[in-house]
């Protein structure tokens, strides 16, 4: 097939994956959203404030809170890496990852979407996270893994105890539960996120000089944080593949769509502190994807949100079409800190602009013939 698209339809459609806008963080702070995620107070924000059996750190994965008092540990432990950017600790570009699962527990995503358990529902434990649901198991490989990556670094410093994670109560194997089995599973991925952390604490004693702590350096730390990033969602997407039946199709589409979006993002050096990641959420689906929403006229769902399912699907068929194409070519184009730069500076000003029109956009993504293509729209089974 004759790829018949102009680099600048190309353009358009993967700048428009990542809006962050000055007009969005006004509209949150009018509407008076707490910038933190849901129940932040209530999370454990001490590693002695989780169970401490036989001489272990114990901590359940499986609810929320305590997936959520992970994310808590590790924003407190690198604090002091980020005092440069902002107070409060609001430049820490781990947010992403907190507010994320946040993200996914508000909208009903980490819940039991089979339903044959109550994990997650209002009739049973709200807190409990599904081990049958797509988005909380590829959660994981972005929670357990950068902690105990972070541990095996020695953000925490000298631990009086081990750390062991508690297994689901089904598919235990599809996950690992200290940092002995996680190295001795998947050496790789516990690799990245341990870089990550050993070059925050390479920079303990530069932190004070604003002058050795440049904007290169936090740029050098961003592009280690979306490497691991990258890595975790590669490794788990296919390993998750299964999941995928319990969600509607729309659902389902959007999940791959995502998956597929972060790699576009990460080519960006995307800044994922506190209130740029606050500001691209307000575009984010509110709930989950069922079946009759139809892209891009999903009625309870804002222009922009619209905007944003859209894009995502768009990119994710453009980049199978060409073989992965179109992201390499993003990836060149982003391969130096100015691209990054301006890359970022287009996303945003072209989320912001009040002519995009989705609607139209998709009618000339069908013109185009993205649509006739062969591409499947849901994966049932993978061998």
């Amino acid at each position: 097939m004759r790829l018949n698209v102009d680099i600048h339809a190309l353009l358009i459609v993967a700048l428009t994956l990542s809006p962050v806008t000055a007009s969005a963080q006004s509209e949150e702070n009018a509407a008076g959203e707490d910038v933190y995620p849901p129940l932040w107070d209530l999370a454990p924000e001490n590693l002695l404030d989780f169970q401490i059996k036989n001489s272990k750190i114990v901590i359940n994965a499986w609810n929320y809170l305590e997936r959520l008092g992970v994310y808590k540990n590790l924003l407190n432990s690198s604090v002091k890496y980020f005092t440069t950017f902002g107070a409060q600790n609001f430049g820490n570009i781990l947010w992403g990852l907190p507010l994320q699962h946040g993200w996914q527990f508000r909208t009903g995503r980490l819940a039991d979407p089979s339903s044959v358990t109550s994990c997650g529902h209002e009739d049973g434990d709200l807190l409990c996270i599904s081990v049958r649901s797509w988005w909380s198991c590829m959660n994981y490989y972005l929670a357990v893994i950068p902690f105990l990556g972070a541990v095996e670094a020695g953000l925490f410093g000298q631990l009086q105890y081990e750390i062991e994670i508690l297994p689901p109560e089904e598919q235990s194997a599809d996950f690992c539960y200290s940092v002995a089995d996680c190295r001795s599973r998947i050496p790789g991925l516990m690799d990245d996120w341990k870089a990550y952390f050993e070059y925050l604490l390479s920079t303990e004693h530069k932190a004070m000089n604003t002058v050795t702590f440049s904007s290169f350096e936090l740029d050098y730390a961003l592009g280690l944080m979306w490497r691991a990033h990258v890595a975790s969602i590669a490794y788990a997407l296919p390993k998750f593949q299964d999941r995928l039946k319990h969600l509607s199709d729309t659902e389902a589409n959007f999940g791959e769509d995502w998956a597929n979006g972060v790699d576009f993002i990460a080519a960006t050096h995307f800044h994922t502190d506190l209130p740029t990641t606050n500001n691209f959420q307000t575009f984010l689906p509110q709930r989950m994807l069922v079946e009759g929403d139809i892209l891009p006229c999903i009625s309870d769902f804002s222009p922009q949100q619209n905007r944003v399912l859209l894009s995502l699907r768009a990119l994710h068929k453009t980049n199978r079409l060409t073989g992965g194409l179109l992201l390499k070519l993003w990836q060149k184009a982003m391969s130096t800190e100015a691209g990054r730069k301006r890359g970022r500076k287009l996303i945003e000003n072209l989320v912001s602009s009040q002519k995009f029109d989705p609607a139209g956009t998709h009618n000339d993504f069908e013109r185009r013939g993205f649509d006739s293509m062969q591409f499947p729209e849901k994966k049932q089974s993978q061998d």
